[in-house]
């Protein structure tokens, strides 16, 4: 009697105890997944044999737990030549590296220029793979080259933006006198 006395205590005390417990709030369990670093004005400049290749320049970068990086503030990308005179400028409102793909992702106003074969694209959506140093997108592209403006949808290049191939051409044109103020820059 006296064990069946302690075992019904026993089990009156441990469910008192579970029932007194407080609901835990599970939003407060969730993990984080916010950026773990900050940095600012960041100037990373990437070289082969003592030449500086390409500069990478934003005002704001955040880095993930999973080291892909975003760039809120916009981002700026240049390539050098072996003179180390900039040849190529892209530019984005709005930049991402995605780790795993070794990949640059560009958004908003896009713009690439070529300043030594006098060509520029705009388009909304940009991607640069380091690996294959390519340049491409799928969305709506306005090419400038000397005089000429294309447009169409989806665009390869090399990361110099010296070859290029224009997926689907939707028109073309010849900028007109007097016009030279509208080149996209």
């Amino acid at each position: 009697m006296k064990k069946l006395t302690l075992f019904f205590l026993s089990l009156g005390l441990v469910s008192l105890l579970v029932s007194c417990r407080e609901d835990v709030d599970t939003s407060a369990l969730q993990v984080y997944d916010g950026p773990m670093k900050t940095t600012l004005n960041v100037d990373l400049v990437q070289s082969d044999s003592a030449i500086i290749r390409s500069q990478i320049k934003a005002p704001l970068q955040l880095e993930y737990a999973n080291g892909n990086l975003e760039f809120p503030e916009g981002i700026d990308i240049n390539f050098f030549d072996k003179e180390g005179n900039i040849t190529t400028t892209m530019r984005a409102d709005k930049g991402y590296f995605l780790r795993d793909e070794n990949i640059y992702k560009g958004v908003g106003d896009v713009q690439v220029e070529n300043n030594v074969e006098d060509q520029s694209m705009k388009s909304e959506e940009i991607f640069y793979n380091m690996s294959q140093k390519k340049i491409y997108t799928e969305k709506y592209v306005t090419i400038r080259d000397g005089l000429t403006l294309f447009n169409g949808t989806g665009m390869e290049a090399d990361e110099t933006f010296t070859n290029y191939k224009l997926k689907n051409v939707i028109d073309s044109r010849t900028i007109l006198p007097g016009e030279e103020g509208n080149r996209i820059r």
